[in-house]
C-alpha cells in the first residue's frame, strides 16, 4: 500500500483514448511536483525512464529451499514522458508490478525482461506523464550459496550443530538479485526493508529495527528504520544464529560486533577497534557520521573476490578476518582485523556519504579507503609501523601498471564484468599511492582543508575524480590537478634517472632525465610524462621539485649519496648510476626505514626487468642490517623467498641462496624465538611469522625439523600446534608432506569445529609440492567435504606449486569450478591460478583459453599472459647473474 505521507502532489485528470478498438488509460497529465524536476544521472548504462527517491522491500526468505518471495515499492520521480519505466532484475521472476499515480489510480504494467542488459522493463499501456509516482509489485526470487545477491552459509556453530547463515553481498551490480532496482551508484535513494525470519534468529540491516511482530508458525517479521539517501549496492540483509555485542563509541554511536552465537571474547579486539574509528573519521572528514549504529557482522566461509564490504552502518566481514581466536589467529590475522575495518568505516565516509558517480571513478572509493586505512592505524597504533607498507602497495600497483595490458585509475567501465574487473591493484593500490604523493605535496593541513570541503559538497550524492581535485585545490593546493590529471587518467609509471651527482663546495648538482619503467617494453621509446612531484634527499631535509619535461637539474645542500624519492611518497621508480648505487648500499644501514624498504623494492624490480644488472640491486638487499626495524626485515626475506622461487629447477644455485639467506637471518629468529613472548610488538610477531614461513619454505632443516616435531606432538595433545604460529607451522608441514602426513592434515580438517581452522586445513592440502597429492587435493576439492566456499581457494592453492596442473583441472571442469565462485570472482580468478605460471606450455594453453572468453572478460588472461611471457623472458638472465652474485658473495666472505 502507498504511504500517504510519500504523495504530497495532487491528483489530475487523465483522458482516455481508443486505441486499436479497445479502451487504452493512459497516464497523460502531469501530476504538481512538491519540489523542483529532477535530472537523471550523467553515468550509467539504464535507459533514462525514472529516478528512485525511495524503496520499500518486504522479503520471505526459505533458507531450506534456497528461495525467497518479495514485494516492492518504489517511489519515482518521471522527469520527461516515457512509454515504460527501465530497471534492473536479474535471477528474478516478476508476479505483477502496477504502477500508481495521484490519488491511488492504479495502472497495470507489462513485464518484460532482457537477461543480457539485467532489466526488466515495465510498460504502461500508453505515455506516463512527467510526474511523481509509485511502482508497486511482487517477485520471487533466489538465494545462492556463493557470496552475491541474497546468499546462504552453512557452517558448524559454536554448539557444534549445522546451522545456514543468510547475508547478502550486492557490489558492484548484485542488488539487482535481491528486488527489482534502479542498481546503479548514481540513483541513490532511501531504503526500508522488511524481513521474515525465525523467531530465534537475529536479523540485522543498515538500520537499527524498527519493529517486530509474530509472523506465525514460529517466525517473526523484523522492519528496520528508513535508510539515510544511499546507493543500492550499500544496502544489507543478514539473518542467523547471532550474538551481538556492542558499546557506544566516543562519538555517540553505537558499535556492534555481530558473530555466530558463542563467539564471545573472540569479537572484543575489533570491538574496541571499531568503537574508536568513528570520532577519529567523525574528525578527519569533518562530517559527523549519520548513523545511529554500525555493526561489522561476521560470515563463515570466504571469497576469492573480497574479505570485507562496507554496507553502511552493516559492514560484512568474512569470520576469518573480524575473529580473533586466540588457538587459530596469526599474528597478521589479527593485524589485518585492525586493518581491514580501518578501511570498511573509512567508506562510510568515501563510497557511502559520498559515492562515485559510476563505476570509473571506483578509485576515490577504494584507493582512498586503502590509503586512509594506513593513516588510522598509524594514529591508534604508531609502533604497528604501518605506514611503512605503503611500498608494499606501491609494489602490488607497479606489479600491474609495468605492462602494456595496464589501464588508467580512472578508466571506462561498460559492463557487469568490466566492473568486477576493475577491483584490482591499479584501483587500490596506485590509488593509494597516488594520494599519499599529493597529500605530501599539498601539505596535510591543506590536503585535509580540501577533503572536508569535497565532503561538505558531495555529502549524500555523487561526485567524480575531479571533484575532488578542485576542492584540494581550492583549499591552497595550486598545480595539484595536473599532477593528478597526469597519474589518474594514464596509464604505466615514471621512471626518473639521475646521472652521477658532482659534488663542490658543500653542495651536490644532480642531473635526471624522464622516462617511462616497462616490463615488456624495455629500450622501446615511450612519448608519455608526468609532472613528477620529486622529493630528493642528501641526508638531510629534502628538497621538493616539480619534474615537468624529460630533463631536469637540481642543486641540493650538503654531499654524500642522493636519494631521489626521499620518504618513497612518489610513484616512480628511480634509476642511479652504479657508483651511486654503490654509495646507496654502503650508506643503507643509516637510511630511515622507509627508505631502506623503498630502495630494495625499486632495486630489485629494475634489475628483474633488465634496467641493471642483478648484482648492484642484490647487493643492497644483502645490505639491509639484521637488526634493522621489523617490517624492513619482512620485506628482505620476502624477497629472498621470492629469489629462491626464481630458481627453481637449479638446485645448486637454491642451496646457495638458502645458505645466504639463513646466514643473514636464522640469527634473527634465533633472537626472537619460536614461540610468542610477552614483551612482543606487534612487528615481531609478524617477523617472527614470516621467518617460520620463508626459512621453513626454503627448507631451513632447523625450522622444518620444529616443525615436524611439532605436528607429530599433535598425536598425544590435539592443541600442541594451538597459538599464533599454527599456520605456519602447518603451512611446511603441507608443503613438504609425505602421504601419511597429507592424510593426517585431512583427518584434521574433516575432525575441526572451528570454522575457520576447518577451511585453512583444507585449503593447506593444497599446498603439497608432490603432484600426486596435489591432485588429491584437486580431486577433493570437487566433494562436499571442504565446504561450498573453501573448494576454489584449495585449487588456487595448488596453482602456486602446479599451475598448470591447476589449469589444467580447472578447464577440465570449468563448470563445477565456476559454480564454487562468488561471481564476482569468476572472470579474474584464472588469472591467480596462473599467477606463477612458469612454462611455454601454459603461454598456449591461455591463449587458446582467452578465445572461449568474451571480449569484456579477456583482460584478466592478457595480464596473466603477459606476466607469463615476461617471467619466461628474464628467467635465464635473472638466474644467472643471482648464481653469480652468490658465488662472488661466498668468495668475498671466505
Amino acid at each position: 500500500m502507498p504511504r500517504s505521507e510519500k504523495w504530497s502532489f495532487a491528483a489530475r485528470s487523465c483522458a482516455r483514448f481508443a486505441l486499436a478498438g479497445s479502451a487504452l488509460s493512459l497516464i497523460c497529465a502531469a501530476p504538481a511536483l512538491a519540489q523542483a524536476p529532477v535530472a537523471f544521472p550523467a553515468d550509467g548504462t539504464l535507459a533514462h525512464s525514472a529516478i528512485p527517491s525511495h524503496y520499500a522491500i518486504a522479503i520471505r526468505p526459505d533458507p531450506k529451499a534456497l528461495t525467497f518471495t518479495g514485494t516492492f515499492a518504489i517511489d519515482i520521480d518521471v522527469p520527461q514522458a516515457t512509454d515504460a519505466v527501465v530497471l534492473n532484475a536479474v535471477q528474478l521472476k516478476l508476479g505483477k508490478a502496477d504502477l500508481v499515480a495521484a490519488g491511488g489510480r492504479v495502472t497495470p504494467l507489462t513485464i518484460g525482461y532482457d537477461e543480457k542488459a539485467q532489466t526488466v522493463r515495465l510498460a504502461a499501456p500508453g505515455m506516463i506523464a512527467p510526474g511523481r509516482y509509485r511502482i508497486e509489485g511482487s517477485y520471487a526470487g533466489h538465494i545462492d550459496t556463493q557470496a552475491d545477491g541474497l546468499f546462504a552459509l552453512d557452517y558448524t556453530g559454536n554448539d557444534g550443530k549445522p546451522t545456514r547463515a543468510l547475508f547478502t553481498q550486492f557490489e558492484p551490480s548484485y542488488a539487482r538479485q535481491f528486488a527489482p532496482m534502479f542498481d546503479e551508484p548514481s540513483y541513490k535513494a532511501t531504503f526500508d526493508l522488511s524481513v521474515v525470519v525465525p523467531e530465534d534468529r537475529l536479523a540485522i540491516s543498515n538500520m537499527p529495527i524498527a519493529s517486530e511482530q509474530p509472523a506465525g508458525k514460529g517466525l517473526k517479521k523484523v522492519t528496520f528504520r528508513t535508510t539515510p539517501k544511499m546507493a543500492s549496492y550499500l544496502l544489507f540483509f543478514g539473518a542467523g544464529d547471532f550474538e551481538r555485542t556492542a558499546k557506544m563509541s566516543g562519538a555517540g554511536v553505537e558499535a556492534g560486533i555481530v558473530a555466530p552465537r558463542g563467539s564471545g571474547e573472540q569479537a572484543q579486539f575489533a570491538l574496541n577497534e571499531l568503537a574508536g574509528l568513528i570520532p577519529y573519521y567523525n574528525d578527519y572528514f569533518g562530517q559527523a557520521y549519520p548513523l545511529p549504529k554500525i555493526d561489522n557482522i561476521a560470515g563463515p566461509g570466504q571469497s576469492e573476490f573480497f574479505s570485507a564490504m562496507e554496507n553502511w552502518g552493516a559492514v560484512f566481514t568474512f569470520q576469518r578476518d573480524l575473529l580473533d581466536d586466540p588457538r587459530t589467529t596469526s599474528p597478521r590475522s589479527r593485524e589485518f582485523i585492525a586493518v581491514a575495518q580501518a578501511h570498511e568505516v573509512a567508506h562510510q565516509w568515501f563510497g557511502d556519504l559520498v559515492t562515485m558517480a559510476w563505476w570509473d571513478d571506483l578509485w576515490l572509493n577504494e584507493g582512498f579507503a586503502s590509503w586512509m586505512e594506513n593513516k588510522a592505524i598509524d594514529h591508534f597504533h604508531p609502533d604497528w609501523f604501518e605506514l611503512l607498507t605503503r611500498v608494499s602497495g606501491r609494489e602490488a600497483a607497479m606489479g600491474l601498471d609495468a605492462f602494456r595490458t595496464t589501464h588508467p585509475v580512472v578508466q571506462h567501465i561498460r559492463t557487469v564484468d568490466e566492473a568486477n574487473q576493475a577491483f584490482d591493484a591499479i584501483t587500490y593500490q596506485k590509488g593509494e599511492a597516488v594520494l599519499a604523493m599529493l597529500e605530501a605535496y599539498a601539505g596535510e593541513d591543506t590536503w585535509r582543508q580540501g577533503i572536508r570541503a569535497y565532503m561538505a559538497a558531495h555529502k549524500f550524492g555523487n561526485s567524480h575524480t575531479a571533484d575532488l581535485w578542485s576542492a584540494v585545490e581550492a583549499a591552497g593546493a595550486t598545480g595539484l590537478t595536473t599532477i593528478a590529471t597526469d597519474f589518474t587518467t594514464q596509464p604505466g609509471i615514471p621512471l626518473v634517472r639521475a646521472g652521477d651527482a658532482q659534488c663542490a663546495n658543500g653542495k651536490t648538482t644532480l642531473s635526471l632525465t624522464q622516462d617511462e619503467f616497462t616490463r615488456d617494453r624495455v629500450g622501446e621509446a615511450s612519448t608519455r610524462r608526468w609532472h613528477v612531484p620529486l622529493l630528493v634527499s642528501v641526508g638531510g631535509a629534502p628538497v621538493r621539485s616539480i619534474m615537468a619535461g624529460g630533463k631536469a637539474t637540481l642543486t641540493l645542500d650538503g654531499c654524500g649519496p642522493v636519494v631521489i624519492n626521499a620518504g618513497q611518497l612518489g610513484y616512480y621508480r628511480s634509476l642511479y648510476t652504479p657508483a651511486a648505487l654503490t654509495g646507496l648500499t654502503s650508506a643503507l644501514p643509516r637510511l630511515t626505514p622507509i627508505d631502506q624498504m623503498g630502495l630494495v623494492a625499486d632495486q630489485l624490480e629494475l634489475a628483474y626487468a633488465g634496467y641493471q644488472p642483478m648484482g648492484g640491486a642484490l647487493g643492497l638487499l644483502a645490505a639491509v642490517p639484521g637488526n634493522a626495524n621489523a617490517r624492513v626485515a619482512e620485506l628482505a626475506v620476502n624477497r629472498f623467498e621470492g629469489l629462491y622461487d626464481r630458481l627453481d629447477g637449479d638446485a645448486a644455485g637454491q642451496a646457495a641462496l638458502t645458505a645466504r639467506a639463513v646466514a643473514l637471518w636464522k640469527p634473527r629468529l634465533d633472537a626472537l624465538g619460536y614461540d610468542p613472548r610477552a614483551g612482543d610488538t606487534v612487528p615481531d610477531a609478524l617477523l617472527r611469522s614470516r621467518l617460520v614461513s620463508a626459512l621453513g619454505h626454503v627448507g631451513e632443516p632447523g625450522v622444518v625439523a620444529e616443525a615436524r616435531r611439532r605436528f607429530a606432538a599433535l598425536d598425544t595433545d590435539p592443541h600442541a600446534l594451538d597459538g599464533a604460529l599454527k599456520q605456519d607451522w602447518i603451512g611446511i608441514i603441507a608443503r613438504n608432506a609425505s602421504p601419511a602426513e597429507w592424510d593426517k592434515l585431512e583427518r584434521m580438517a574433516e575432525a575441526s569445529t572451528s570454522t575457520v581452522a576447518r577451511s585453512d586445513l583444507f585449503a593447506q592440502l593444497g599446498a603439497a609440492r608432490d603432484p600426486a597429492l596435489a591432485q588429491r587435493a584437486l580431486d577433493l576439492a570437487l566433494t562436499d567435504k571442504p565446504g561450498k566456499t573453501t573448494s576454489a581457494a584449495i585449487i588456487a592453492t595448488v596453482a602456486g606449486e602446479h599451475s598448470e596442473l591447476a589449469f589444467d583441472f580447472f578447464r577440465a571442469h570449468r563448470d563445477t569450478v565456476l559454480a564454487l565462485l562468488d561471481a564476482s570472482a569468476r572472470t579474474t580468478y584464472v588469472e591467480r591460478i596462473a599467477a606463477r605460471a612458469d612454462s611455454e606450455a601454459m603461454v598456449g594453453k591461455l591463449t587458446e583459453y582467452e578465445a572461449t572468453l568474451p571480449d569484456d572478460a579477456k583482460k584478466p588472461v592478457e595480464r596473466a599472459l603477459a606476466r607469463l611471457r615476461n617471467r619466461l623472458a628474464i628467467k635465464a638472465r635473472v638466474a644467472r647473474e643471482t648464481v653469480a652474485w652468490l658465488k662472488e658473495a661466498g668468495l668475498k666472505a671466505n
